[in-house]
């Protein structure tokens, strides 16, 4: 972690970042990628797309670090840290995906303030974003997943693509799941929201 982290740490100033892979032809974003399955997988899978991955947790970012390792990714980068704070240093309209799988719930009512998805994170996330690019949301708490609906429905932003019942009960073609979607530690099935950036 020490040799490798520092090779794929993200400035810590603002920056553009296709800059940080000149073969890119475009970026995308994964917040909380908790022990890194999915972030890899997507990166395997496309060599032509920057991931940049923001995870919090120590664990989390030494378990990517080995899947960048062992699957000799050159297109992973890593914010070690709050994504809020990397999400301010990117400039407008850099952001063609957007995933966030299964944030921490904060299912105790005086703890939710503390949620990622709320309102102020949905303009920041229409800020980075491209005009059509998509937002993945997952979680398997149904009050959060009535929030998240809720907030982005609510925003001028975002446009929810779901044309079916099956769209929100079933992850995309190709999803790889996470550790903590396979724990199943919420209160109801897997819940997924797409959105369009509009």
């Amino acid at each position: 972690m020490a040799t490798l982290l520092p090779k794929l740490a993200v400035p810590t100033t603002p920056f553009e970042p296709l800059t940080l892979a000149p073969g890119a032809a475009e970026v995308w974003l994964e917040i909380g990628f908790g022990g890194g399955e999915h972030l890899a997988a997507q990166a395997l899978e496309r060599s032509g797309v920057l991931m940049i991955g923001a995870e919090t947790f120590v664990d989390g970012v030494a378990s990517l670090l080995r899947h960048v390792e062992a699957k000799a990714l050159s297109n992973v980068r890593i914010h070690a840290g709050d994504a809020r704070t990397l999400m301010a240093m990117l400039p407008p309209r850099s952001i063609s995906r957007l995933f966030v799988l299964f944030p921490d719930p904060w299912p105790k009512a005086r703890h939710r303030g503390r949620r990622l998805i709320q309102r102020a994170f949905i303009q920041e996330a229409a800020r980075i974003m491209k005009p059509g690019a998509r937002a993945l949301l997952a979680t398997d708490w149904a009050a959060y997943a009535e929030n998240m609906l809720t907030d982005l429905l609510a925003s001028p932003g975002f446009r929810w693509t779901a044309e079916s019942a099956d769209d929100w009960r079933n992850p995309p073609a190709g999803h790889t799941a996470t550790r903590y979607q396979i724990k199943r530690l919420g209160d109801c099935a897997p819940i997924w929201l797409e959105f369009e950036r509009i």
